[in-house]
């Protein structure tokens, strides 16, 4: 089937080709086949209902007051008769209506159901009875007992129309008797002729009404009848992670862009104006006011070559694509504000994606404790314990920490969910605070 083609009748009548496919046919079929199922539907629900309709005959006929005991006993009973062997009429209903759902969706019409349940008549009902699926058959039961007939009926009442006008003079050609439309009446047939002719141009119509009025019962249906189709969830769950990982490599690609341009640009046009000012100071007077203002620049433009080379590293540290992310971390804890302890022993590099997640999990997690923790002692692990990558940090300080009052532990947490890991996070007030992270193991 093409991709292009309407899966339901509610979708095929806005195409121009409706009324030349067989969705008008499947929609008639659909209608037709409800009345039987309302009729045999209603026969036990009628039944079940006695109690009630008892109590509202005598509420009709003014046979009131009634001993409170009778009435509640009835209208307990036929609470009873409803809830409890309603279920039972239900269930086998709604395997005929996701049938039926067929001739109106060429989507797949599963049941919401668990699996089967085990063996035995109490097994089966402790499972049924307690699953909402069963609760949301038995409503689209009482749904198809009372709405679907109206909406039915509003269909019958606007086909029946159009046919009397198009059979107008046939109907008045005696002139005996008068025919009533909507709000008019015709005696004679110079009369009926224009509604005959309106309703020879509403004839394309009738199709259209039957498919509205089929749609709109099979959306009802498919909406309280029919469980997720594993296969679309499991296709669109892939199409995800597929869309996620190429939105990975993309900043990935775009983050080593910016890196090379800034390390090959301006980084290298902030050295040469660097030397050039070192030079011109070294031309000039000692003492002079041109030798002051050019050893000042010299001195900010050192300061942002610094601040440039730091901005370098945040993007993507070269050491740690040069030798490693055991490396990388130990340069990256050199100059932090608390000792940092790190233990780091890889027998192979991972992935690039999962090598750069770790770093900057630490990144982030060290920065936290820096604005936040008030640590002394900060601890880094970083091993591999089968197809896992483990990255914990543990500081001693304040503890607290919670994702709902920052964006850090939030980003930290995405960061990791963008290469399938995912991140625990430990920490009661006043310490310690450990993260822990899960990275999937890739080979590079």
């Amino acid at each position: 089937m093409s991709s292009n083609e309407p899966t339901t009748v509610l979708t095929a009548i806005t195409r121009r080709r409706f009324l030349l496919t067989g969705w008008p046919w499947r929609s008639l079929g659909h209608v037709l086949t409800t009345a039987p199922v309302v009729c045999v539907v209603a026969l036990p629900f009628a039944a079940f209902c006695v109690p009630w309709l008892v109590l509202a005959v005598w509420s009709g006929a003014g046979m009131y007051p009634q001993p409170l005991g009778r009435v509640l006993f009835l209208g307990v009973l036929g609470a009873v008769l409803v809830f409890g062997l309603g279920p039972l009429v239900a269930i086998p209903l709604a395997a005929l209506e996701r049938t039926r759902l067929r001739l109106v969706s060429r989507d797949r019409a599963l049941s919401a159901h668990r699996c089967p349940p085990a063996a035995g008549l109490w097994a089966w009902v402790r499972t049924r009875y307690t699953e909402a699926a069963t609760w949301r058959e038995l409503g689209y039961t009482f749904l198809l007992l009372t709405l679907v007939p109206a909406l039915w009926l509003s269909g019958a009442v606007i086909v029946g129309l159009i046919v009397v006008m198009v059979v107008s003079p046939l109907l008045v050609r005696d002139g005996d008797e008068a025919v009533a439309l909507g709000f008019s009446q015709i005696t004679s047939v110079d009369q009926a002729v224009p509604y005959a002719i309106a309703g020879l141009l509403l004839l394309p119509a009738i199709p259209y009404v039957s498919a509205l009025i089929a749609g709109l019962h099979g959306a009802l249906g498919r909406s309280l009848l029919c469980g997720d189709d594993p296969d679309a969830l499991r296709a669109r769950l892939v199409e995800v992670s597929r869309s996620r990982a190429r939105l990975v490599d993309s900043f990935e690609a775009e983050r080593r862009r910016i890196e090379r341009d800034l390390h090959d640009g301006a980084q290298s046009l902030l050295v040469n104006l660097t030397l050039q000012l070192g030079m011109a100071k070294l031309d000039l007077p000692p003492d002079s006011a041109a030798a002051k203002s050019v050893s000042q620049a010299h001195d900010q433009a050192k300061e942002l070559m610094a601040e440039l080379r730091q901005l370098i590293r945040g993007i993507h540290p070269r050491v740690l694509t040069d030798r490693g992310l055991p490396d990388a971390l130990r340069a990256l804890t050199e100059d932090f504000v608390a000792p940092v302890g790190v233990t780091a022993d890889l027998p192979s590099r991972p992935a690039p994606d999962v090598e750069v997640a770790a770093y900057f999990v630490v990144v982030e997690a060290l920065n936290n404790v820096s604005k936040h923790a008030d640590a002394t002692v900060v601890d880094v692990a970083v091993r591999r314990a089968g197809d896992i990558l483990v990255v914990e940090v543990v500081d001693d300080g304040c503890g607290g920490a919670d994702p709902e009052r920052g964006s850090g532990l939030t980003g930290l947490a995405d960061r990791v969910a963008a290469v399938d890991g995912r991140m625990l996070l430990s920490s009661p007030p006043g310490g310690p605070t450990v993260v822990r992270v899960e990275l999937p193991w890739i080979e590079n």
